[in-house]
């Protein structure tokens, strides 16, 4: 964590896109990140997945989320769901068992 003026310690946030919205109340996220390959000077992509606690269960996959560190909720759950940023338009005819 990273302090300002005051000695009080401000939170980490990310900006990343649900994976899984599968478990009650927990999303998973995944953040992407590019650096610069120190010898090779090629721009890489890793990803990161993180699971964050989502209190009404209005995720869907494919969203991108903004998610703000947080005191531990669970064993895996370090993080909270903030705001939605942009939402995937769900199509109901797309569904597996319709036709």
């Amino acid at each position: 964590m990273i302090e300002n003026k005051a000695g009080l310690k401000r939170k980490k946030s990310f900006v990343g896109k649900v994976i899984s919205n599968k478990m009650d109340k927990t999303a998973v996220i995944q953040i992407e990140r590019t650096f610069l390959h120190a010898q090779y000077q090629k721009v890489i992509k890793r990803f990161t997945r993180l699971k964050a606690h989502d209190q009404e269960n209005k995720c869907q996959v494919g969203d991108q989320v903004k998610i703000i560190e947080t005191k531990p909720i669970s064993k895996e759950k370090h993080w909270k769901v903030i705001e939605i940023i942009s939402s995937v338009p769900q199509n109901p005819s797309a569904k597996a068992g319709e036709q």
